[in-house]
């Protein structure tokens, strides 16, 4: 591939909801462009950007994929990524580095959940946009319709310079609005707009141009006044529109058949804008520690940001990264400013797909790839050592969804434990953590089939087969009553004896306070070298509670009297009468199950809100509030941790996957007396 310069670099992102067809429009436009000799299909997990087994598998999209290619003296940066929910960081990693979006909408599904929650990240970034009715071709399509809806959700700005010439078997072609030109035939010849359709035609240009006009106090004047614009003035108003954000341009055609591909690609590069038409790039110099423009020059200093990382046991990792400023050559030294670390750059890549090809040095605006870097990982900064700079990165989608995972065979343990740190190296929206209370190794990320995904990959990457099980709650046990106890360990078997006997007295603490152990004996009555076997002995012993048998916490323990023999007595006797003794005790003191409470924050459309505090109701929930923030309502609650290990499907259902909460832990609360019984049950049949 030729070397290019910024203003000919375009870095494009294609977002939609699962199954518009992207990954099939990424492939007919590398397939246009002839960066690939065959048209592959999703269907047939042969395209360049599902190239994965996991997305092979399940054909659809779950990595982000870097596809460049040259399309009429432009060298275009597609970037493919996911729709499906659970694997928005990389979508969200995307959209961080692209400079425009493409977003695909299925003509006949309309917009769905999906369209709405991409079309909100491109907004948070700021970047202009064009939207693809895609699959105008298929049956029950309605671009017009389409239309409509993407205008009710987005505003009126959503304006289409394309229409369809037919619908669903019928499609033949499309109108350029703008040029007033019809395109159709097997080659896409350039003709006269059709009869049939030369009314509903200007009506369209008319729309367009007047939004093109307000965008322009010369243009406006111009068109007051009744004078015609001309097709450049038009155009060029256009592109200006469309780079501000005041105007959104709709095309179509389909991607499957490859119709409108060609068309939709002139317009990316004539409308999108280069890297070096967006908004300044702002970093934190680490020398002045103040803020700073990076300057979107090739010459200027390093300022480069990682977005991806790929773990492979075999390649090593791939991190992949965008230059925003200055250049990066291969066989290089760069500094990590995240890390504070050097760093050797080997051979840097273009990537396509999985195909990796060498290139000497990717200046700013380019996309770009390195193998086997020691310390860098997701969202650091590369920079020059003298000029030390950080970028800031996206913001992790919250891990709500978690799984116990346990491994299958003694060999797998040996390797799981490496096997979790490469992923979570890779994909930083998982999180790994031992649970305390259980002793259950925590897999948690965004939904369901990204952690099923996690142990496909587990399995295939690094041979570590694991399963996954919903994670036990760390149920605990306390006393609602002070109560005194005593235990006497008596044995003669011939020769030494064993005797231990002591006194304790159990109080209830306040919630969180958790276990502590006290002594308040006078006289010698219990040695003060037994007293330490005592301790060893409750504190073994609490452990495992009369209720359920689970820990005990929020107790006071102490050892007020006792009493020993000179030549029975041993550190074993009185760690077993204490034992006993705070068993005896806890089942005098009215021992009650208490369970983990967690704070919820749930983020819904005003519309869910019924739904959603009726559900909470039914977990055992407490409404603590609402406020509304940004269009939508925030939901303050708390409910047990049991009643919510599974909210992320709960939520994703009741709203179309328009909610998102977040949940952490709060405090522990008695568990309802009619609960208890229940939790018993099913500890007995645990074993």
């Amino acid at each position: 591939m030729q070397h290019y310069a910024m203003e000919q670099m375009r870095n494009v992102v294609l977002l939609s909801h699962s199954g518009a067809g992207k990954t099939s429009l990424s492939e007919a436009m590398l397939f246009n462009s002839g960066a690939i000799t065959r048209l592959g299909k999703v269907d047939q997990g042969n395209t360049t950007a599902d190239y994965e087994p996991e997305e092979v598998k399940r054909k659809i999209s779950i990595y982000l994929s870097l596809l460049p290619c040259e399309w009429r003296g432009f060298k275009v940066n597609v970037i493919d990524t996911p729709g499906y929910a659970d694997f928005v960081t990389e979508v969200k990693s995307a959209v961080r580095i692209a400079d425009g979006a493409i977003i695909v909408v299925c003509a006949a599904s309309g917009v769905e959940v999906g369209t709405e929650l991409v079309w909100g990240y491109a907004e948070e970034h700021k970047i202009p946009r064009l939207i693809f009715v895609n699959k105008i071709d298929r049956e029950n399509a309605d671009f017009f319709k389409v239309v409509e809806q993407l205008q009710s959700c987005f505003g009126r700005r959503c304006l289409p310079i394309q229409l369809p010439i037919g619908s669903e078997e019928d499609f033949q072609g499309v109108v350029d609005v703008a040029k007033m030109k019809a395109y159709s035939g097997s080659q896409w010849q350039e003709g006269e707009v059709p009869d049939s359709m030369a009314s509903q035609v200007e009506a369209f240009r008319e729309k367009l141009v007047e939004a093109v006009a307000e965008t322009d106090d010369n243009l406006i004047a111009k068109y007051l006044e009744g004078e015609e614009l001309t097709e450049e003035e038009v155009l060029t108003g256009l592109r200006a529109a469309t780079l501000g954000g005041q105007v959104v341009p709709i095309l179509v055609g389909s991607a499957l058949k490859n119709m409108g591909v060609k068309m939709m690609l002139d317009a990316l590069c004539y409308y999108l804008p280069s890297p070096k038409d967006r908004d300044q790039v702002r970093a934190i110099n680490h020398g002045t520690k103040e803020e700073e423009t990076i300057a979107l020059d090739p010459t200027a200093p390093l300022a480069a940001q990682v977005f991806k990382t790929s773990a492979d046991p075999y390649v090593g990792k791939l991190t992949y990264f965008r230059v925003y400023g200055g250049t990066i050559h291969s066989d290089s030294t760069v500094w990590n400013s995240t890390k504070s670390k050097a760093e050797r750059i080997g051979q840097l890549y273009m990537l396509r797909g999985k195909a990796q090809e060498p290139v000497p040095h990717l200046i700013a605006g380019d996309i770009g790839a390195v193998a086997k870097l020691a310390d860098t990982g997701t969202g650091d900064t590369l920079c020059d050592r003298d000029h030390p700079l950080t970028l800031p990165f996206v913001e992790l989608a919250p891990s709500v969804f978690s799984v116990a995972v346990h491994p299958k065979t003694k060999a797998d343990l040996d390797k799981m434990g490496t096997a979790l740190a490469r992923l979570t190296e890779e994909d930083h929206s998982l999180q790994v953590r031992r649970d305390p209370d259980t002793l259950e190794t925590i897999l948690s990320g965004v939904g369901e089939a990204q952690l099923e995904v996690a142990a496909d990959k587990m399995l295939r990457k690094f041979g570590v087969d694991v399963g996954m099980e919903i994670p036990k709650v760390p149920y605990k046990e306390t006393i609602t009553l002070a109560t005194k106890a005593e235990y006497k360990h008596k044995k003669q078997t011939g020769g030494h004896g064993q005797y231990g006997h002591v006194f304790l007295e159990l109080e209830p603490l306040a919630r969180g306070e958790g276990y502590k152990f006290g002594r308040r004996v006078v006289g010698g009555v219990v040695p003060k070298n037994y007293i330490p076997a005592v301790e060893k002995g409750v504190a073994e012993a609490i452990n495992e509670g009369v209720l359920a048998k689970y820990p005990v916490t929020d107790i006071k323990v102490t050892l007020y009297d006792g009493s020993y023999h000179s030549v029975d007595s041993s550190d074993i006797s009185f760690k077993i009468a204490g034992a006993h003794a705070l068993r005896k005790g806890l089942s005098q003191a009215q021992p009650v199950l208490i369970e983990p409470i967690m704070n919820l924050r749930i983020t819904v459309p005003e519309s869910y809100i019924g739904d959603i505090i009726g559900d909470l109701n039914s977990k055992r929930a407490k409404v603590l509030g609402m406020n509304p923030e940004d269009g939508l309502n925030i939901i303050e609650a708390q409910a047990p941790m049991a009643e919510v290990l599974r909210y992320a499907i709960d939520l994703r259902s009741m709203t179309q996957g328009r909610g998102s909460y977040q949940m952490e832990f709060s405090h522990y609360e008695e568990v309802p007396a009619h609960v208890v019984q229940k939790i018993i049950a099913e500890r007995e049949k645990q074993g």
